[in-house]
């Protein structure tokens, strides 16, 4: 395990610790629009102020909330709190992502952790893809089911078109609310769809954790799935989609 895995997991480990009994009243105020385009919240701000603390020695942090932080030579693209409007809701489906890119321009580390279970999910040059838990110090590979019969589609409210399409086609599907979570489970679900603007927090850690999957990736789609077969075939509807709004 790495010093910089290391770090990720405690800053991770301090937020959980932070809101199990609940959250802090300031932590639903709205405060400015952040660097990633939507308003944060206090919550926002807090996690992000944690992993600032823990990673902010590793190198230059890019936050979704306040854009560049610091300085150094490597880049760690952080999205403090992954499903913010999940959060504040109090719906229980949202997380952290992280991503390290080293000065080479290599990304060398991922961490995205689900701190509604506990579930973290961590990617580096010594570990390789791994699975476990906050405050335990066992790993193994991500869980798979090889049954799967759903998928996880982000943004399906915005595409009326695409669910349709994929009711048609059998492909359920359910729609969490958190993209870098739902990639992390990309392992288990029997399949990732996201249909919107690519931004780079949402993706950095996430899509990384989706090692020996089917990745598609385009300016306004992404398709992640174990089978082959599925992936090629909502990337026909997706196609069928563009045909269709030209």
């Amino acid at each position: 395990m790495t010093a910089f895995i290391e770090a990720c997991i405690k800053a991770n480990e301090e937020i959980a610790e932070a809101i199990k009994e609940g959250f802090d009243v300031s932590w639903f105020e709205k405060e400015a629009v952040g660097a990633g385009g939507d308003v944060s919240s206090g919550l926002d701000l807090f996690a992000e102020a944690v992993f600032v603390k823990h990673l902010g020695s590793f190198g230059q942090i890019e936050s979704e909330e306040s854009g560049i932080i610091g300085e150094g030579e490597a880049q760690i693209i952080i999205d403090p709190l992954d499903g913010s409007a999940n959060a504040l809701s109090l719906f229980p489906y949202y997380g952290t992502s992280v991503a390290k890119i080293n000065a080479e321009g290599i990304l060398d580390a991922a961490v995205v952790c689900n701190l509604t279970n506990g579930d973290i999910f961590i990617k580096s040059e010594t570990s390789g893809l791994r699975q476990g838990k906050l405050f335990s110090t066992h790993f193994h590979i991500p869980h798979s089911s090889p049954t799967a019969e759903i998928g996880l589609f982000e943004k399906a409210y915005a595409n009326p078109f695409v669910v349709a399409a994929l009711d048609k086609e059998g492909l359920k599907f359910r729609s969490p609310g958190a993209v870098a979570l739902s990639l992390a489970y990309a392992h288990t679900v029997k399949y990732v769809l996201f249909v919107g603007a690519f931004r780079i927090y949402d993706f950095a850690a996430g899509l990384a954790l989706c090692e020996g999957l089917e990745v598609i990736v385009e300016a306004d789609y992404v398709i992640v799935s174990k089978e082959k077969s599925v992936a090629d075939k909502i990337e026909a509807l997706m196609l069928a989609r563009a045909q269709k709004e030209d």
